[in-house]
């Protein structure tokens, strides 16, 4: 824990409350005046909706790899089958 820093922070509540209630995000220091509640709330939430994308697409993969042992299996069947008969 970090003492005697005052930082800003947007809580976000999360949308599918299975694993997580909220998203806390560090705001820079460095942060124009010039931006919106609205606009940072609309970061948070596109940020949080890229890594449910992220993970999306790792199942994806996992379908591949699942479909490309069934086919070497099914290739190693009928391989099987033409030596022994």
């Amino acid at each position: 824990m970090v003492k005697g820093i005052s930082r800003q922070v947007i809580v976000v509540n999360a949308p599918d409350p299975k694993l997580f209630e909220q998203a806390i995000f560090i705001l820079k220091d460095n942060m124009g005046d010039g931006v919106t509640n609205e606009a940072l709330l609309k970061e948070a939430t596109q940020v949080i909706r890229g890594a449910e994308v992220r993970q999306k697409k790792r199942h994806f993969y996992l379908y591949g790899a699942v479909w490309a042992c069934a086919g070497a299996f099914l290739t190693g069947i009928v391989w099987l089958c033409t030596v022994l008969f």
